[in-house]
């Protein structure tokens, strides 16, 4: 187990020496070491095996270390070796320089720029040296550190991108998890890292560069083929725990039918040092032979830094073509893949998610880093969807893409694999958490500034208290109705339904009691019931939910003889990886939390809203509070839950079975959603025993079904008909401190008739991740405005912002995504003077063969089953 970094500890050099370098002697050892590996590696059935070994017999008796003229003498033995070629037939390993640097893990942020100065120093001093030697490096982020921190290093990585030598690749700010970012995240981790290539080197990558994640998203292969990316490597399925990943060059197909060539190195390393075993690996562990004979082998240390030596090279280059080995290139990614899409025809191809099978404690780890990264995704996306309608609506307003680009490059940076996973160091997490509260506060001193440039200035005039009115601002592109609380001047809260567009705004409405106002009856045994008219929910004095009743059917959600809301604890000690693993033995320890701490009270007694409350001892450290709530005209039950949690090496989850008959549940992911099953009929399928989601998971069956949504997790299962959704992990490596602590979080339960698609349940979970914006105004009235609508449910509108530097200044891009995995033909409506409209791809590049007309400010779209599209809208300029 990794332990948490000593800070104290301290290191004394006791001893120095002075040497001068002899290259024949190391020449001699190089030659040694190869003919050794030959020997060794190739086995006894092999007659090169025997020459190699009897040839460094006869060096070791030629060789005299007192007389250095014998030296060469030795050497021209072994190169009598080295001359004999290999056939034609033989595979090709294309051996690319590589130094693996996380931006963070066992070390800050700041310490990544000092490695990166060292290690990428070193790879220019071997290319002065070795002009065969190429070196490929990821991750934007780094390369703008070392511009900003050491200019003159980074004047010679330009020299050497030029020459062919430096290869920047991956194409992405940081080479980020794989699971976890929203869609619209992974677009931005492509558009500001293709961006920054194309203005430092001038081109992009060509190819998605990501040897160490925990997992691949199924719709990363239409995100990358909207950035210019048809080509992908990775290693890390090489650590699959359970079942070997069966393939190693292959054909990769996203959820919507893009389809990319995918490599993941037979070596199982991408930190090879040119040995000879390794060589032999890659070309003897290739699960592809007769379909493909190149193999990647990417060599260099890696994680923390360092890079190829001169060692790595000199081993390398006396297997670049010796009879018994795999033919070795000094080679570069673009001429490896181009020589793999000379011959596909006879690649397999692997459909959905690159499932990980190990480190899937990552997905809940660290909670407070899951939250902030949801959060401020939420709070980008309100900036910009508000900066794009005042830019359109005031002639004064600046769009603030300076300032915007530098928060999301401090988001993008966060989803660093070892960050947003939670897999770091105390002082990583502080990092993050310092960065997310930036993002926080800007990002909410530039809401109110875009907010009152769409009103046409400030709403309330600074000596008015309290105000008089209030405008609710809707950020998403469906109407709302819901339940918003008004502050009152009693500093108390006035509760209002209010129905406020699209994409839009409306005044609030004066308090009023709605059509199907909350009741909430509390039973002599001390139970609750709270009912809406469209759900009926009865809890016991513990907070366990014993029915949960759709009122339009009469159907019960809850099996007889169980119930929701049931927390759980698990003894959570993996084998190795503290902070990354879950392993499947701890299912075997549940243990139901039992111990009240307070029983159900009622708090909201109906109306507007019904709520109840309690808490649990978990332990004798933690305790958990929860408030459940239901809201007039809500389709769903929220549970507001506070914990204080500190705990070691234990897992608390809560557990909500289902009165339903599946062998599947749906999970949501970037731009759409997946299905995985819910029995261990195969080890494919148990190794999957903890999987991870968006903001909702759904299990049905033919007719009905019920959705579990989430304000902040990712991590959870749906094993048989029971919903499991992970709350808190307590591990203890590499951050002793991790998740200890106070927390705050919400899920939430939708039954539903039909399917998850007719019945609401993306829109309810995209309600419950972004709230509706109240704003105190004054006397003036506000007539209700919507700037945009999409006329099919199945289409979300999940973007909005102003078109990269470049545009013109009155240009917004819109993305669209198909949500339900349907052909569907809308009109997109806005209320914004639009004067042109394009297609464009995810790095906002112009198709002008697909052109849209405007017809009565609406356009005509088309989307496949989770199709992506991006639009240009050029605006006329508002007047100042």
């Amino acid at each position: 187990m990794i332990a948490p970094p000593d800070n104290e500890k301290r290191f004394s050099v006791t001893r120095a020496e002075m040497a001068v370098y002899h290259r024949n002697v190391h020449e001699l050892m190089m030659d040694m070491e190869i003919l050794l590996g030959m020997a060794k590696c190739l086995g006894e059935g092999s007659q090169r095996s025997f020459q190699a070994l009897y040839t460094a017999n006869q060096m070791v008796n030629v060789c005299d270390p007192t007389e250095p003229g014998t030296f060469s003498t030795a050497r021209s033995l072994a190169s009598g070796i080295f001359r004999q070629r290999n056939g034609d037939s033989q595979h090709t390993i294309h051996a690319i320089g590589h130094c693996h640097i996380d931006s963070a893990w066992l070390w800050p942020y700041k310490e990544t720029i000092r490695k990166c100065a060292r290690s990428w120093s070193s790879a220019i001093r071997l290319m002065e040296k070795n002009p065969q030697f190429t070196f490929a490096c990821s991750q934007a982020q780094q390369y703008e550190w070392v511009k900003r921190y050491y200019p003159s290093l980074y004047a010679q990585v330009k020299e050497y991108v030029r020459a062919g030598q430096f290869i920047p690749v991956g194409g992405t700010w940081v080479e980020m998890d794989g699971n976890l970012p929203s869609g619209e995240s992974m677009v931005r981790q492509f558009l500001q890292g293709q961006n920054f290539f194309l203005q430092e080197f001038g081109k992009v990558c060509s190819e998605f560069w990501l040897p160490d994640t925990f997992g691949y998203s199924a719709q990363l292969p239409q995100i990358m083929r909207g950035c210019g990316i048809q080509r992908f490597l990775t290693q890390k399925l090489s650590w699959n725990l359970v079942n070997s990943f069966p393939h190693h060059t292959f054909f990769w197909k996203g959820i919507d039918g893009s389809r990319v060539l995918a490599h993941f190195p037979p070596g199982d390393s991408y930190g090879m040092e040119g040995r000879v075993e390794e060589v032999l690996k890659t070309m003897n562990n290739n699960k592809d032979k007769g379909r493909v004979n190149h193999s990647a082998f990417l060599y260099g240390f890696g994680d923390g830094g360092g890079g190829p030596t001169q060692v790595m090279l000199d081993r390398l280059e006396r297997m670049k073509d010796t009879d018994g080995l795999p033919r070795v290139y000094f080679s570069t990614p673009e001429r490896f893949f181009s020589l793999l899409e000379r011959d596909t025809g006879q690649l397999c191809t692997w459909v959905g998610e690159l499932f990980l099978e190990l480190h899937n404690g990552t997905y809940t780890t660290h909670a407070q880093i899951k939250e902030g990264n949801r959060d401020c995704e939420q709070i980008l996306h309100d900036v910009e969807l508000l900066s794009s309608l005042a830019l359109a609506r005031s002639g004064t307003f600046q769009y603030p893409s300076a300032e915007l680009q530098h928060l999301w490059r401090l988001l993008l940076l966060n989803q660093f694999h070892d960050v947003l996973p939670g897999s770091c160091i105390k002082e990583v997490v502080d990092d993050a958490l310092k960065y997310y509260e930036e993002i926080r506060s800007s990002g909410s001193r530039l809401l109110k500034a875009a907010i009152w440039a769409v009103c046409g200035g400030e709403p309330v005039p600074r000596d008015l208290k309290p105000p008089r009115n209030f405008l609710i601002f809707n950020t998403l592109p469906w109407e709302r109705t819901e339940v918003v609380a008004l502050p009152a001047a009693s500093g108390a809260e006035n509760l209002v339904l209010v129905t406020v567009p699209s994409m839009g705004y409306t005044q609030a409405p004066a308090p009023a009691s709605p059509p199907h106002p909350v009741r909430v009856v509390r039973e002599a045994d001390g139970s609750v019931t709270l009912e809406n008219g469209i759900i009926r929910a009865h809890l016991d004095s513990m907070g366990h939910l014993n029915s949960l009743v759709l009122v339009s059917s009469d159907r019960e959600t809850i099996p007889r003889g169980v119930f929701g809301n049931q927390f759980v604890m698990f003894d959570d000690i993996p084998l190795y990886w503290d902070a990354w693993d879950v392993m499947d033995y701890h299912l075997e320890t549940r243990k139901p939390v039992t111990k009240l701490d307070q029983a159900v009270e009622v708090g909201m007694p109906g109306g507007l809203r019904g709520s109840v409350h309690f808490s649990l001892q978990l332990s004798n450290r933690s305790i958990l509070t929860q408030e459940i709530v239901l809201d007039a005209a809500c389709p769903y039950l929220r549970f507001h839950t506070e914990v204080d949690w500190y705990e070691s090496h234990k897992f608390l989850k809560v557990e909500f079975p289902v009165w339903a008959h599946t062998s599947s549940a749906t999970y949501e992911i970037q731009f759409g959603h997946i299905q995985r099953p819910t029995h261990y009929n195969t080890s494919w399928d148990w190794a999957r025993f903890e999987v991870w989601a968006h903001r909702w998971m759904d299990l049905s069956e033919h007719g009905f079904g019920m959705a579990l949504l989430n304000s902040s997790k990712y991590g959870g299962s749906v094993r048989n008909n029971i919903f499991s959704l992970s709350l808190l992990r307590a591990p203890k490596s590499p951050d002793a401190t991790a998740d200890m602590g106070h927390h705050q979080f919400t899920y939430a339960i939708m039954p539903h008739m039909g399917t998850f698609q007719d019945s609401g349940v993306i829109q309810a979970a995209y309600n419950l991740n972004f709230p509706l914006h109240v704003i105190p105004t004054g006397p003036a009235i506000y007539r209700p405005w919507s700037a945009f609508s999409v006329s099919s449910s199945a289409v979300v509108l999940e973007t909005v912002k102003q078109a990269e530097a470049g545009a013109h200044p009155y240009t917004l891009v819109l993305r669209l995504y198909e949500a339900y995995g349907s052909h569907v033909d809308l009109w997109l409506q806005t209320s914004l003077p639009v004067q042109e409209a394009v297609i464009c791809d995810l790095l906002e590049r112009p198709d002008h063969r697909q052109r849209l007309a405007v017809e009565s400010s609406r356009l005509k779209l088309s989307f496949s089953p989770f199709q992506v599209v991006s639009l240009l809208l050029v605006l006329q300029s508002p007047n100042p």
